[in-house]
């Protein structure tokens, strides 16, 4: 077997891989806080950690050496988005990266953008194809990509939209194309929905990368409060009630971290082998992100359901920003979708 063909089947991190995820997690503990998170929550979004995090080459790295970046994989990519769902950092990366590697394939990404100068968002809904629509970071983003019918448009507004409240915190805010004071048609067709289609399936694969690291968190903060609780002269982390919930998480992470590898792999070296993975990497992490971080509140009981608690913080997100992709459900009939037309050939 080849070095190639057995890249197909192990995705362990090289030495590489661990020393750039190890320089975000870095990061994000110096410079994001509970205490960060929550002060961000009015507006979802932090400007400094975003000058910083585009200082450190986050922005950059995600883009290909023809537009100035610094090409990175997408394997790459997974590894710092898992380091943003671990600590909620209140940044747009995922959008931004997802949207400028768009407009890099359409030939339309300014300088700007891809040092992150200029935010950039799309609609990462699959169903959502013309008309006004929710915009995860509508209410910050410098230019937007939306598809229009089939076209693939570029809108700028002078007066930024309005935010609107979501349990995910994220800067979200509806979007009206038509009321766009700049709108510019960047690609029409088939191959234009083709490449809007490929930012999609990046945006729901780093998604669920960050949702794995969210997850992986907020087990990490239930077990260590089973380690100091006591019940009856026992850590409550010697009960099968904790201890067996906390395992089941634990494999719900690699099993996401897992499949968000393969997928991405899969969508850099061979994107028609299988396009089901991203949509399977995101709905799997969907469904159980939200079980995972709902479970972590009870194995703290009161003081886990408390606003104050960072579990509570994880648990709103592990919810609010699988949403922001629109219905979980509809990328799964997608799913099958794609498994039947396989299957019947």
């Amino acid at each position: 077997m080849d070095r190639y063909e057995l890249r197909r089947l192990d995705y362990s991190l090289t030495e590489d891989h661990q020393a750039l995820q190890a320089a975000y997690r870095d990061f994000f503990k110096t410079h994001c806080s509970i205490e960060t998170v929550r002060a961000a929550e009015e507006s979802g979004f932090d400007k400094s950690l975003w000058e910083r995090l585009c200082g450190m080459g986050a922005s950059t790295m995600a883009l290909p050496d023809t537009v100035g970046g610094d090409g990175a994989t997408l394997v790459d990519l997974t590894l710092v988005a898992e380091e943003i769902g671990r600590s909620l950092a209140p940044v747009p990366w995922i959008d931004h990266v997802c949207a400028a590697r768009l407009l890099a394939r359409l030939g339309s990404a300014e300088p700007d953008v891809v040092t992150g100068k200029q935010l950039a968002a799309f609609d990462p809904q699959h169903d959502n194809v013309s008309g006004t629509r929710l915009i995860p970071t509508g209410s910050i983003a410098d230019q937007i990509i939306v598809r229009d019918g089939d076209d693939v448009v570029l809108l700028k507004f002078d007066t930024r939209p309005t935010k609107v409240d979501n349990i995910g915190r994220l800067p979200m805010a509806w979007v009206d194309p038509a009321a766009a004071d700049t709108r510019l048609v960047l690609a029409s067709g088939a191959d234009a929905l083709a490449q809007y289609q490929t930012a999609l399936d990046e945006w729901r694969v780093l998604t669920a990368a960050a949702l794995t690291g969210l997850v992986e968190e907020t087990m990490t903060i239930a077990a260590e409060f089973a380690k100091t609780r006591y019940t009856l002269g026992v850590p409550i982390s010697t009960l099968q009630g904790i201890s067996h919930p906390l395992a089941n998480i634990a494999i719900t992470v690699q099993g996401g971290r897992n499949l968000a590898r393969r997928a991405a792999w899969f969508l850099d070296n061979e994107p028609d082998e299988r396009p089901e993975l991203a949509p399977s990497a995101f709905v799997f992490m969907a469904e159980e992100a939200s079980k995972a971080a709902t479970m972590a509140v009870h194995v703290q009981g009161g003081l886990g359901v408390s606003a104050e608690a960072a579990a509570t913080a994880y648990l709103v997100r592990a919810r609010g920003w699988a949403l922001a992709g629109g219905d979980p459900g509809v990328s799964a009939r997608y799913i099958a979708e794609l498994v039947a037309t396989r299957e019947s050939r």
